[in-house]
């Protein structure tokens, strides 16, 4: 049962099924319950929550939103190893194991091995990663999470067979003191992370 508190429904009463159905679709993944979907963004399983991005909303509040929301694939790699969600394929009409999720994200999303073992370790050290393609990164991470403070850092992930020249750490140097954020590289084969500060001289 869902309380209603001054025409809002509270999510402090959800009754959580064994596991939060997904769908799959188009290479996306949607919770299209948005007590669900608002729930894993706002409270969270295992003290752990920031799941997600509600459709349409780009600043969502700390309460139940009225929409869908989408899973990043490392996002929904992570839930469903941990099995608090499942995915439905609805194109191959089949519920998804983790191994199987995970060969497709493979095939469809750039560094996603390498970005998963970072992602993973973040949230392991009790991190907020989120998305940070708009500052040109892989994730932008938190302490507490969005709302709540600004974004400590942004993560690139090198991937193993890959290098970063002078000027992509420029590039990257000037792009993270413009939004005041400190620029991490993160190497995923030791979930080690080199931080980069630009003074002014």
């Amino acid at each position: 049962m869902n309380d209603v508190k001054d025409g809002k429904i509270s999510l402090d009463d959800i009754e959580l099924p064994e596991k939060i159905p997904a769908k799959f679709i188009n290479s996306r993944v949607i919770i299209f319950n948005p007590l669900f979907a608002s729930y894993l963004y706002v409270k969270g399983i295992n003290g752990q929550r920031f799941f997600g991005s509600p459709l349409g909303i780009n600043k969502p509040r700390l309460e139940y939103f009225s929409k869908p929301s989408e899973l990043s694939l490392i996002e929904a790699y992570y839930l469903l190893e941990k099995e608090y969600i499942s995915i439905f394929d609805v194109i191959e009409n089949k519920e998804l194991e983790a191994k199987d999720f995970y060969e497709i994200a493979l095939k469809i999303h750039h560094k996603f091995e390498e970005k998963y073992k970072i992602y993973k370790d973040l949230r392991n050290k009790n991190y907020v990663p989120r998305p940070g393609l708009k500052f040109g990164a892989d994730f932008v991470v938190y302490r507490l999470g969005p709302g709540l403070e600004h974004s400590l850092f942004m993560v690139h992930v090198l991937p193993h067979d890959s290098e970063i020249t002078a000027v992509d750490m420029v590039r990257a140097g000037r792009l993270a003191t413009s939004v005041r954020k400190k620029f991490v590289i993160a190497n995923p084969m030791t979930n080690s992370y080199y931080f980069f500060e630009w003074f002014k001289p």
